[in-house]
């Protein structure tokens, strides 16, 4: 056992890897916020290991962002040996596998969810980066391919075999993609199956959500995705109520200055034109401010927008409509 198999034992509340989502300037938000871990977007190995550019760049993290796991995939151990060891340079707190993405250019090519489908390679891949890594191994799973090929309990005991330090499981399958209902139920016959931590994921859009996966499925910590985007408040919140303390919904205010905040801090850090920055933060500002007072209605001006002034005058609109505290949480489409 370690320090960091301990540590995720206590509940620990982290932000999932979400690609295009989930970037350094995200995370630092979500850590702000309370979360008190993150995963980096995936990375490939190919990419690595042939020197790429944007794969480096989705690795690195600031030292603000720690504890953090470098997220890799791919389907050749020999290559994702190879990963491991460039990103060892990095010194991240871990390395995580990523064996869930649903994503058809990623599985494909042997990597993500396709791994389910073939146990020897998966064992292969989890040894060959074990073998490399200088940190703690983690492996992030699906419950399987599709409903004939359900198999988290079965992986996650070829992962504790191969020396993965613990296992993060999205019950969904393949198939699935993020459609339908995540059985919670896989969660807690894994976590009954091994020794290591597992992290349960999937279905957390509220903090009670949170707390009703820890107690259904007596999972060591949880992990949230899709809960989070325009909502980073719900680390905190989730750490509230496991503390039975009441927890602080945002303003309207509030939610509006940190979607400028983000759009700011986008802006500062992108290299390239600023037009490009706020294009990608389109729908992270309609996630921002999903459920507030005209939302609906201006959603349309939001993704209009090329600039930060242009982007701020829409957002400005929303707090002359609702100063309040809103209960309402972002849905996501």
């Amino acid at each position: 056992m370690n320090d960091m198999q301990d540590w995720l034992r206590q509940g620990r509340v982290a932000l999932a890897p979400v690609a295009s989502i989930t970037n350094s300037i995200y995370r630092r938000i979500c850590k702000q916020f309370g979360a008190d871990f993150a995963v980096t977007e995936l990375v490939s190995s190919e990419g690595l290991t042939r020197d790429s550019l944007r794969s480096y760049s989705l690795a690195r993290f600031q030292e603000i962002e720690r504890p953090i796991a470098v997220q890799i995939f791919g389907g050749n151990p020999e290559k994702m040996g190879m990963a491991a060891e460039l990103v060892n340079e990095m010194r991240p707190d871990a390395i995580d596998i990523n064996m869930g993405c649903p994503a058809r250019k990623v599985v494909s090519n042997c990597g993500g969810s396709s791994l389910l489908r073939d146990t020897d390679l998966l064992a292969q891949v989890v040894r060959a980066v074990v073998r490399k890594a200088k940190a703690p191994v983690s492996v992030k799973i699906r419950a399987g391919w599709d409903e004939d090929c359900i198999n988290a309990t079965e992986v996650a005991r070829v992962i504790e075999a191969e020396g993965g330090q613990w296992v993060t499981v999205h019950p969904r399958t393949r198939k699935q993609g993020f459609g339908g209902k995540a059985r919670w139920d896989i969660i807690r016959d894994v976590k009954q199956a091994v020794s290591i931590p597992v992290i349960g994921n999937g279905d957390i859009a509220k903090p009670e959500d949170a707390q009703a996966m820890f107690d259904e499925t007596g999972c060591d910590s949880v992990m949230i995705g899709r809960g989070s985007f325009g909502y980073p408040w719900i680390f905190e919140q989730v750490k509230a109520l496991r503390a039975g303390k009441p927890y602080k919904v945002p303003t309207a205010r509030q939610r509006i200055e940190m979607a400028m905040e983000n759009l700011r801090m986008e802006i500062e850090e992108y290299p390239g034109d600023p037009y490009y920055a706020v294009i990608r933060m389109r729908k992270h500002i309609a996630w921002y401010i999903s459920g507030l007072t005209g939302a609906r209605e201006l959603r349309r001006e939001v993704f209009q927008a090329s600039s930060y002034e242009q982007a701020r005058q829409v957002l400005e609109k929303f707090a002359a409509l609702e100063e309040s505290p809103t209960t309402e949480k972002p849905v996501h489409a």
